[in-house]
């Protein structure tokens, strides 16, 4: 579980009112600063998307606090297997660990090669899958880089709304200084509000799934490259350096590193 976007959440909100001071903390409690930014915002996202993407929601969280784990790793070693067992004996041999396989991605790009369909037809369907599921994530995070604009703008809605009730009740003969203040703190807090729910709650949020779609691309794009580099009979060893260079070098030598290591073991 992923908890990081929870973390940054605790400890950001945690700071903001340490700064406040917890004796001055009611100071920026408001209610219609709230309605205005937060109930402005969420109007207006419900006005900007439809329900079917809004309700897509709950299931963003759960990617964002339990995404699914591509491990490179893995899928590399298994598109290596797979070249060795295709080099010896044929690549029809490989149906059958296709059928093994749950990750339905990963088992249709097995049997297109299987099947004999021309190179850069499979890279095209291929690629074309990969680019469709790129769309319906980049719509999803849209929800979000669209409250992170929006909210700083609810936010100057409300600055003005204060302003222009404070500046109506500018007559001090009538009694209108005993509303300045309030219609000062919907002014300012508008605003104080609109720049945290952008900048920590959904900018944060945007990049997290921003994070994920990339993790999912490079996934599905070295499962490309490999079964691609299997049909041409490529070298085991030649895949495996090929697919490791998407990696980056950390995490190459991590790998490298551990299969030495793995290596020294079965030696002894």
């Amino acid at each position: 579980m992923d908890i990081s976007l929870i973390i940054g959440w605790v400890v950001g909100f945690a700071l903001i009112v340490n700064g406040i001071g917890m004796a001055k903390l009611g100071n920026f409690i408001d209610m219609p600063s709230v309605l205005i930014v937060i109930g402005g915002t969420i109007a207006a996202l419900v006005a900007s998307f439809p329900f079917k993407t809004l309700a897509q929601v709950p299931k963003h969280f759960a990617i964002m606090l339990n995404p699914k784990r591509y491990d490179a790793e893995k899928v590399i070693d298994t598109m290596v297997d797979m070249a060795k067992t295709a080099r010896k004996k044929g690549l029809l041999v490989l149906e059958e660990q296709a059928n093994g396989i749950k990750d339905p991605f990963l088992k249709q790009s097995i049997m297109l090669i299987v099947d004999a369909m021309d190179a850069e037809k499979i890279r095209e369907m291929l690629e074309s899958e990969v680019s469709a599921m790129s769309e319906r994530h980049d719509q999803d995070v849209s929800v979000y880089e669209k409250g992170s604009s929006l909210a700083p703008a609810f936010g100057m809605i409300g600055t003005l709304v204060g302003l222009v009730n404070m500046l109506k009740s500018m007559n001090m003969d009538g009694g209108g200084a005993s509303s300045l203040g309030e219609d000062m703190s919907v002014a300012l807090i508008t605003t104080f509000y609109g720049s945290v729910l952008s900048n920590l709650v959904f900018v944060p949020m945007a990049k997290k799934l921003r994070l994920r779609n990339d993790e999912e691309l490079l996934y599905k794009q070295i499962i490309i490259e490999g079964v691609l580099s299997i049909q041409a009979g490529d070298n085991p060893k030649y895949l495996e350096e090929k697919l490791l260079s998407y990696l980056s070098q950390a995490q190459q030598n991590k790998i490298l590193k551990k299969r030495s290591g793995s290596t020294s073991s079965d030696a002894s």
